[in-house]
């Protein structure tokens, strides 16, 4: 929990700073950037949360791999690298990501289904969380075949739970609980 808040917290100074330059564009695209990087590759979220590598050793490999990024999001990193959290590198970018298109009037709606969505649930998914959130809403679909069916659903910081895993472990818990 408390790794979540600082990662908000870096993420809400970082996107105050590049409003303020005028450059939430770029460091937008560092940081979609950084996210996928650091979610396609094991050895980089290895080498972020090893504490036995040195920091010196995880800027410079970060600053290679993201050299052409915005002086903003070097900064970012070297800063992370400084207070000893570069480990939320990944949920400071998905945090940034979430708070600018939040600023721009549009929410991200995570939808992770155990099947891909078909056009017509997406369009449903859409109008409903369009009603609720009031923003202009684009929905990124994630499989993941443990969820077993149905959907969880993730806007900023709102989470639905409809996923047949989580009502198993409900039922578990209940009878758990009864004996």
């Amino acid at each position: 929990m408390s790794e979540s808040r600082a990662a908000i917290r870096y993420a809400k100074a970082i996107l105050e700073l590049a409003v303020d330059k005028k450059a939430t564009d770029a460091v937008e695209k560092d940081m979609r950037s950084v996210a996928a990087t650091i979610s396609d590759s094991a050895e980089l979220r290895q080498l972020l949360s090893s504490p036995v590598i040195a920091s010196t050793t995880k800027k410079e490999v970060l600053l290679k791999v993201f050299k052409d990024s915005h002086a903003i999001s070097e900064g970012l990193i070297g800063m992370l690298i400084d207070n000893k959290r570069v480990s939320i590198l990944n949920e400071v970018a998905l945090k940034f990501i979430i708070l600018n298109e939040q600023q721009k009037g549009k929410d991200v709606a995570y939808v992770t289904t155990a099947v891909p969505m078909d056009a017509a649930m997406e369009k449903k998914v859409l109008k409903q969380v369009t009603t609720i959130t009031g923003n202009k809403v684009t929905i990124e679909n994630t499989v993941d075949e443990q969820i077993i069916g149905g959907f969880v659903l993730r806007v900023g910081d709102l989470q639905y739970d409809a996923s047949i895993a989580n009502k198993l472990n409900n039922l578990k818990r209940e009878f758990t609980n009864s004996l």
